[in-house]
């Protein structure tokens, strides 16, 4: 992702809109991440895959059958620790 300062933001802004139209612009203050900028499109397109959800009540018994046979990687066996 592209990244700017808040005054480099100012003083270019149209450049950072043409760039904004291919991929996200993040514009920080201070040294701190604020504001990113992208698309109305792919604006769009988070906004909609974020009401893409699903319940697990829902889901299909194929689905947690699969889910309830499946085995994690031994290189994160760790992990399971943290679930006790």
């Amino acid at each position: 992702m592209a990244q700017t300062t808040a005054v480099e933001f100012q003083r270019k802004f149209g450049d950072f809109q043409h760039q904004a139209q291919r991929e996200p612009v993040e514009i920080t203050r201070h040294g701190r991440r604020e504001l990113v900028l992208m698309s109305a499109d792919h604006y769009d397109w988070l906004v909609a895959a974020a009401r893409r959800t699903h319940r697990t009540v829902d889901a299909s018994p194929v689905v947690t059958d699969a889910v309830r046979r499946a085995e994690m990687d031994p290189q994160h066996a760790e992990l399971n620790a943290l679930l006790k």
